[in-house]
């Protein structure tokens, strides 16, 4: 299995930038791992949030293809313990998922039409975080999964 993180915006913060390079080298030592970033539609008089959401769908919807699984990276969706975040990753890679992608929106969210596509949301928190600090948030989050299901010593039940 592949996992993509497909952000919108680029990291402007050199710590979250580090965070976020320490564990992609980590991650990509368990599974194939690739980020793509897509760059920020400014926002105009002329461009409300919603269509500023639909011209971002519009480039994400080109990385994703049918067969692929897509999880969204939502304030309102399933929070987890990172044990089973860690079972939820596992149950994607058994149940012969090719192609795994998780999103990160851009400061509005996202189109209609990603929400339709989407195989599932995620909730890091109910609180509310920066779309940069949420990349090294999901980041380690990712890596800890990782570490659990091939029973590394990162991850410490109390």
């Amino acid at each position: 299995m592949k996992i993509t993180l497909l952000l919108t915006g680029k990291t402007t913060e050199s710590f979250v930038k580090e965070g976020f390079l320490i564990f992609e080298k980590r991650i990509k030592h368990a599974v194939p791992f690739e980020t793509i970033i897509i760059p920020d539609i400014p926002s105009s008089k002329k461009q409300n949030p919603a269509q500023v959401k639909e011209k971002e769908a519009d480039i994400q919807l080109k990385y994703i293809k049918e067969n692929d699984f897509v999880v969204l990276l939502d304030e309102n969706g399933r929070e987890f313990r990172s044990i089973e975040f860690a079972d939820f990753l596992q149950k994607q890679m058994n149940s012969s998922v090719k192609n795994l992608f998780f999103l990160v929106g851009g400061p509005y969210g996202f189109s209609e039409r990603i929400y339709n596509r989407a195989n599932a949301k995620i909730s890091l928190s109910k609180m509310t975080f920066s779309h940069q600090i949420i990349r090294l948030l999901f980041m380690e989050q990712l890596y800890r999964a990782f570490s659990i299901i091939r029973n590394e010593p990162y991850h410490h039940e109390g």
